[in-house]
């Protein structure tokens, strides 16, 4: 059978030939380059001249090129436009790779190689970006197991191989019993108060399914607006218990048994690696360094935002006292914010969408980009792509290709919720050529519908603008080595850029520049702009507090859980401190919590916080300066070049001149 997988990629770029590609084209392929991988390691492991860096460290850091591309390919369609097809082989390729990584992390010959390096690496001439990936790749072995004996290696590949598959399942189970809810509506009076654009995208989801009326989902852009701006508080109360349910619901998507088997394989593997818990192994390898860290700052952040949290809940009871509710629950909180937000702003997300069509954001981020980094974004039509929504761009600066840029902005079957920067391909320079990345920006924006273009809500504009973040982090890069480049950086690093770049959104210099209405091209006036500069931090206190509650509960899921434990029960006491409205004994968050159960946040979740000091930090630097500021921009576009190839601390403070000032937080925050 012709692969087109195994094959070299001889489209513009070398992009990946999409539509050449069928789901009986990947077992094949992995097994394939898995074997090829495996006899690329193995030469590596045995061959006879004496270890030093190049034939060692530098050949380990450039093997199983064309298998790290597969991989990338896969998982993002598994992400993005996923079937059972595709998820069936997930399941059969994630124990084959796991099982390729236990035998790379287990080579004694290999390792023994590594070790003879790192040993002498006070006799070595090495640049900063080498001594780091020999530092990088001596630690991974060892965090892998290499000083292990052969029993214990041989139980740590088989709780990889079984951590792999059981995430792989929480995610899979999260998307399936998102799917399998769905509100049909046939009057329109119960949805009194949801504006018509909205109605608009229920009524076409409606007739995608043949049914007369309404639908409403669990996907973000259909369930948020209805708890947002339904009058009707059965339905809000009803679609919020779906939601809670997620996974929770004891029947074939439920999580919690899943939840108890991840975090019982993780504290073993932290206890066979010579760690407390799985907390403490993974904090070695972050900014923080360890739970204690974390944990006093949580508790720093929480005392701080809790009377401002308080306060604010005191505000929305009050208005909701004037509707006859005398207890306030959860699923009452985003629509009485909103009108909050309405009476102390004037600023209605329904409003305002109107100002920011999909296409126009889209160029404001392309043209901050340019004004600080000298990017030019250039749409091709002609690069295949996996669904006929992708777009893509080429992205040159001062006219040399960059990146290429792949954006997927709308729901549909198969494509998980939430927003995403991926890349199919990573940067790096062999043999005096540079590979460039390929970049891929993924969201699940409202679709147009016949009378309007796509327009987003406010919170969709800076989620936007955060994964673009993340997307210059990548486009940007500029390291030799792979492992290395782009978004390869400390988990508690790797907000930063994102986080960074939403600031703009709040800015009025940068606002005026695209804050205009789709139909007229009146710009947003300045007294709506002032506002939305002003609400920046509306409900700070209660979403500091929230973040700050899942980021503790994260923690101590991977610090102190004990698996007797109910889900439920543990949740509830894990975050008691922190709820401000009435536990639903129904819901749960942890058996849909996908970024510490089925993505890469397992005791990393607070680094969104961590690194919101971060961006806060050095977004004071610029307003300082001026917030287009060539000479910061300047210094700033080495840190994003730089990747994971210095000490994180340091390329910060090489930027700013500092270590970062969590006043700066608590000031934007709380003023």
């Amino acid at each position: 059978m012709n692969n087109p997988l195994l094959e070299t990629f001889s489209n513009l770029h070398d992009s990946a030939p999409f539509s050449a590609i069928k789901e009986e084209h990947f077992l094949p392929a992995f097994t394939q380059l898995i074997d090829e991988s495996e006899k690329e390691i193995e030469k590596i492991a045995q061959n006879i001249e004496e270890p030093i860096f190049e034939n060692t460290i530098e050949a380990l850091a450039f093997s199983g090129e064309k298998l790290d591309i597969v991989s990338h390919l896969f998982f993002n369609l598994n992400s993005a436009e996923t079937n059972d097809e595709l998820q069936k082989i997930a399941q059969e390729i994630s124990p084959l790779l796991s099982a390729f990584s236990s035998k790379i992390s287990q080579n004694e010959k290999l390792f023994l190689r590594i070790k003879n390096v790192f040993d002498g690496k006070t006799q070595l001439n090495l640049t900063e970006e080498q001594q780091t990936l020999l530092n990088e790749t001596y630690k991974g072995f060892v965090r892998s197991g290499a000083l292990l004996n052969n029993e214990d290696k041989k139980t740590l590949e088989e709780i990889d191989a079984n951590l792999s598959l059981k995430s792989l399942q929480f995610g899979q189970n999260v998307l399936a019993s998102t799917n399998a809810y769905f509100k049909n509506i046939l009057d329109k009076n119960e949805l009194a108060g949801i504006p018509e654009a909205i109605l608009s995208q229920y009524k076409a989801d409606a007739e995608e399914r043949n049914l007369e009326g309404y639908v409403i989902t669990l996907d973000y852009p259909s369930y948020l607006p209805a708890v947002t701006y339904a009058e009707n508080r059965k339905l809000r109360s009803e679609l919020a218990l779906a939601n809670g349910r997620k996974s929770f619901d004891g029947g074939e998507f439920d999580n919690q048994n899943l939840v108890k088997e991840l975090i019982a394989l993780k504290q073993k593997k932290a206890e066979l690696l010579g760690y407390q818990n799985y907390a403490t192994y993974v904090l070695e390898e972050r900014m923080a360094q360890n739970s204690a860290k974390v944990f006093e700052f949580l508790k720093e952040l929480s005392q701080k935002a809790k009377p401002f949290a308080e306060q604010e809940i005191l505000e929305l009871k009050k208005l909701a006292e004037k509707d006859g509710i005398s207890e306030m629950q959860t699923y009452d909180h985003a629509f009485y914010a909103e009108k909050l937000r309405k009476q102390k702003f004037d600023l209605n997300d329904e409003e305002l969408k109107p100002y920011f069509q999909l296409e126009k954001v889209q160029e404001a981020v392309f043209s901050l980009a340019k004004k600080l980094f000298h990017l030019d974004f250039k749409e091709n039509t002609e690069i295949d792509t996996y669904n006929n929504e992708v777009k893509t761009y080429e992205i040159f600066e001062n006219g040399n290709f960059k990146s290429l840029l792949y954006v997927d902005y709308f729901p549909r079957k198969g494509k998980r919720a939430g927003a995403w920067m991926t890349s199919y391909q990573n940067q790096y320079k062999k043999n005096g050529v540079e590979k460039r990345p390929h970049i891929s920006v993924v969201c699940n924006f409202s679709k147009p519908t016949k009378d309007a273009p796509s327009l987003l809500t406010f919170q969709e504009v800076t989620t936007l603008f955060h994964e673009f973040g993340h997307a210059l982090h990548g486009v940007l890069a500029n390291t030799v080595y792979p492992t290395l480049s782009g978004t390869s950086v400390k988990w508690d690093f790797v907000e930063l850029p994102s986080q960074f770049l939403e600031n703009y959104c709040y800015e009025p210099e940068f606002l005026k520049t695209f804050a205009k209405h789709f139909e007229t091209g009146e710009i947003l006036s300045d007294e709506k702009i002032e506002k939305i500069s002003a609400s920046k931090s509306f409900m700070e206190g209660y979403q500091t507090l929230r973040q700050v509650g899942l980021a503790t509960l994260d923690m101590k899921y991977h610090s102190e859980f004990v698996g007797e434990k109910s889900i439920k029960i543990f949740e509830d006491e894990t975050l008691k401190e922190m709820q401000l409205y009435p536990v639903n004994p129904e819901t749960a968050i942890s058996p849909s919590f996908s970024h510490i159960f089925a993505g890469g946040y397992s005791a990393g979740y607070y680094s969104y916080k961590w690194a919101e000091v971060l961006d806060a930090d050095a977004f004071q630097y610029f307003k300082e300066n001026g917030i287009f500021d060539k000479e910061i921009a300047d210094k700033y576009k080495v840190l994003l070049e730089s990747g994971g190839s210095k000490n994180p601390m340091d390329l910060y403070k090489n930027f700013r001149g500092s270590e970062p000032n969590v006043e700066s937080l608590l000031k934007r925050a709380f003023g």
